[in-house]
């Protein structure tokens, strides 16, 4: 919503305010879209160079990381997630200081709440890291940056529902009871997803050094991985998607001043 007008030779200052759930809608949306459109413009276009593996075994999904490695989909991606990053360090700074509100005199939430913005930044930066430099280019900085991504998602996430389980203790709202209700199971949920994705990463790891095959599905080992994969990202971003709850209320504004130009 825009509010300005020019009042007696005097302009009142240009508002813009957008509610606070549209806002984590549109951060969510944004890696949501991007990678659904990369997986599928590598299915389709480029399934040969998505799904291959460099010891030939049979593959019939794109991994994450091969599909945001082609052109165009790493352009749509990274542009995705540039969008993406300016508002989810907003969104974390927003939890921080709702959390030393609600926590100001309380321990252990206070110390959490720290430890919860420093693995919200630092999963945003993984998030960063292994989308600007693809697999292609340096494989050891996009493994790592994947990896630093999900080990700070997931402490990330058993943080933020500790903190929402001190929350819901002294709260009456049923809007907090089914956040947290719906964060622990997005929480289960990836933590299941990542041991499979994990397990069937390493099975075809397995496969492909020593070359044989212990059972009929370990040749789809990398399919399976990739389905997991997608699932791992899909839970995590249904978790964040849980801030509408909590900042249902909410609305963030921009204000211009026309006298300095200032924002």
């Amino acid at each position: 919503m825009l509010q300005g007008s020019n009042i007696f030779g005097h302009e009142r200052p240009l508002v813009i305010r957008v509610s606070f759930a549209t806002c984590v809608l549109a951060t969510v949306c944004l890696p949501l879209l991007g990678l659904i459109t990369c997986v599928l413009i590598s299915s389709v276009f480029h399934f040969e160079d998505a799904t291959g593996t460099h010891c030939q075994v049979p593959n019939y999904l794109p991994s994450i990381s091969a599909s945001i490695s082609l052109s165009p989909e790493c352009h749509i991606w990274r542009f995705c997630i540039g969008l993406h990053s300016a508002p989810r360090l907003l969104v974390a700074f927003t939890y921080f200081k709702f959390y030393k509100t609600r926590f100001a005199a309380r321990f252990p939430e206070s110390s959490l709440s720290c430890l919860n913005l420093a693995f919200s930044i630092s999963e945003n930066l993984g998030l960063l890291l292994l989308t600007y430099v693809s697999s292609s280019e340096m494989y050891f900085v996009h493994k790592e940056g994947f990896v630093l991504f999900i080990v700070s998602s997931l402490i990330y996430m058993l943080i933020t529902c500790r903190l929402w389980k001190a929350i819901k203790k002294y709260s009456l709202s049923p809007e907090d009871a089914k956040s947290h209700h719906w964060k622990v199971r997005f929480l289960l949920l990836n933590v299941c997803f990542c041991a499979f994705a994990g397990f069937f990463y390493w099975k075809h790891n397995m496969y492909c050094k020593y070359l044989f095959v212990i059972l009929a599905v370990t040749q789809n080992c990398y399919t399976f991985f990739a389905l997991f994969e997608y699932l791992v990202v899909f839970s995590n971003m249904a978790f964040h998607l849980t801030a509408v709850w909590d900042f249902k209320s909410r609305e963030v504004m921009v204000i211009s001043s026309s006298e300095d130009k200032d924002f």
